[in-house]
């Protein structure tokens, strides 16, 4: 055990490794006021003050290095500032920063007095502000300057009148307050305030493939649980540094550069970009010799377009994969490259990793893992009974509703989502898989998303993973249409990668294609080319709205 994690771990976390330091079993025992911005922060910044906590770059080549003496000086000036502009425990407050540093310092800072973050991404325009304002009641704001936010925020508060004050960050505008140099003006120390670690957080809004976003609040004790994402999943220790490429907007940002890879003593490194360009991200992979990574199969995809020869990833000593269902084709291209097995990971704004390949286990290349030992985990048909094995049923977590120290408090202002999710005394995460005989998960798709057709229930990230092993395939969903004589049928909506025509003859490969490889009932009987996908903010594909255009067009 690393000298960074020892008090922590003497303190709040009971667990077993096995000989191979295979965890075993994983208990949180958290006191009442847990708060990780004291607790762990402020700890580290007593106990090894100089020790660099995080490095930020951005894409022209500014860097910043930040100690955790630095971040708890930062975090206790936010507090500060914030207690005197009038922010008070149990205040919302908006967080638009992008991969920004400052998101940290206020992160922490708000912590402190109690007050809840609201992080969200800078791709929001007029319409979701006003939405997200008055779902949540948001009292103050802090945002980047950058990509057009102040301005869409500042229409959208012509339509709400709760805002007390805004702050900026990177740039300036009339009527906002310049963050950091106001964070300057107070002082550096901050007398602790107590908060209970039931109590509210951080609350993130939900990408919405199905309808306006929930929010999902969080408690104090998420923190904590997070260290089982960091050191047993990421398999980080005082030595690694390690990049998860979310923007901070996204509940990825908690699980992969926020908690529990400070409590493991790493070196959270940032890369504050605007586009995501594969050739970019593997050159700071490269120069800065990063030692862990974590990123959706998306960018993996195109990672393996670009050409991984040209690169030397030989600092990489883990990569793990998260945000969507993992192609096993993904996984073998990067495995003989680089010589590293993608760790998948499975979970949800709602919690912790609650499914995934953790450290010293044998990944099955699309394969999400074993439940992880955070959570009673089982899969269930739709009246909460165990199925068998092999069988297609819902991930459940059994846990009374707020007993779970790593699941979500509640859907804020929700009772009816929140009841649903927890009903039969356990939460339903709406998520599909089938355990194999030796323990292991394999996703299926979203319970909406599920097909029945001619009496099979067919999942539909089977045939998109065979699908997307087709070359002339850069992206598809399977969803179900509807068929005069079947009732429903499969059906792929494709986008063609470079070089590719769509015609009849290539529809016609690509059924047989899927033929060849699964059961033939599962093939699409129906493949539509299309230009794009529709997707949520945070790049995940709406099935549901192309199901909702199908059913307008046969209307």
């Amino acid at each position: 055990m690393s000298f960074v994690m020892a008090d922590f771990y003497k303190r709040f976390v009971d667990e077993e490794l096995d000989s191979e330091g295979r965890l075993k079993s994983f208990k949180l025992d958290l006191p009442e006021n847990f708060n990780f911005s004291y607790d762990v922060i402020d700890e580290l910044a007593k106990n090894v003050p100089d020790k660099v906590a995080m490095q930020w770059v951005n894409e022209e080549g500014e860097e910043h290095i930040f100690t955790y003496k630095d971040l708890s000086e930062k975090s206790s000036q936010v507090a500060n500032m914030m207690l005197a502009h009038g922010v008070k425990k149990g205040d919302f407050v908006m967080a638009v920063l992008k991969r920004h540093y400052e998101f940290w310092f206020l992160a922490y800072g708000l912590m402190k007095i109690g007050a809840i973050l609201v992080p969200a991404t800078c791709q929001l325009k007029k319409k979701d502000y006003v939405y997200r304002f008055d779902a949540a009641s948001i009292s103050y704001i802090v945002a980047t300057a950058e990509d057009d936010v102040p301005n869409q925020v500042d229409s959208a508060l012509e339509q709400y009148s709760g805002m007390k004050e805004k702050f900026i960050t990177h740039g300036a505008k009339e009527g906002w307050i310049d963050f950091l140099s106001e964070m300057d003006k107070y002082p550096k120390t901050f007398e602790r305030i107590e908060t209970h670690v039931t109590e509210s957080m951080l609350m993130y809004f939900s990408s919405g493939t199905t309808g306006y976003p929930k929010m999902v609040l969080h408690k104090y004790s998420l923190a904590a649980a997070h260290i089982i994402t960091a050191k047993h999943w990421h398999h980080l220790d005082e030595n690694s540094l390690h990049l998860t490429v979310s923007e901070t907007g996204w509940a990825k940002c908690a699980w992969g550069k926020m908690f529990g890879q400070f409590i493991c003593g790493a070196t959270t490194f940032v890369y504050d970009f605007d586009r995501f360009i594969p050739a970019n991200v593997l050159k700071v992979i490269q120069d800065y010799k990063l030692t862990s990574f974590c990123a959706p199969p998306t960018m993996y995809r195109f990672f393996i377009k670009e050409g991984l020869e040209n690169y030397d990833l030989s600092s990489l000593k883990y990569s793990c994969i998260a945000g969507e269902a993992l192609n096993p084709e993904v996984f073998n291209k990067w495995y003989e490259y680089t010589g590293l097995k993608l760790m998948e990971g499975f979970g949800q704004t709602e919690g912790a990793v609650l499914v995934g390949n953790l450290y010293g286990m044998e990944p099955k290349p699309g394969s999400m893992g074993k439940p992880t030992p955070l959570y009673n985990i089982g899969i269930v048909d739709n009246e909460g009974k165990p199925v068998k094995v092999g069988e297609t049923g819902e991930i459940v977590v059994y846990a009374k509703r707020g007993e779970n120290p790593a699941l979500f408090k509640e859907y804020y202002r929700n009772p009816e989502a929140t009841d649903n999710a927890w009903r039969f005394g356990m939460y339903h995460t709406g998520d599909t898989a089938y355990m194999d005989d030796d323990g292991y998960y394999w996703y299926v798709g979203r319970t909406d998303d599920l097909i029945k057709a001619s009496g099979y229930r067919i999942g539909p990230f089977e045939i998109e993973s065979i699908l997307m092993e087709h070359p002339s395939v850069l992206e598809c969903a399977i969803t179900a249409a509807d068929d005069a004589i079947r009732g429903k049928v499969v059906k792929a909506t494709i986008v063609l990668a470079k070089g590719y025509t769509a015609s009849p003859e290539l529809a016609k490969e690509l059924q047989n294609y899927v033929k060849q490889s699964t059961a033939p009932y599962k093939y699409p009987r129906i493949v539509e080319f299309v230009d794009e996908l529709p997707k949520t903010i945070s790049g995940k594909i709406r099935r549901v709205e192309i199901r909702e255009n199908d059913s307008k067009k046969n209307s």
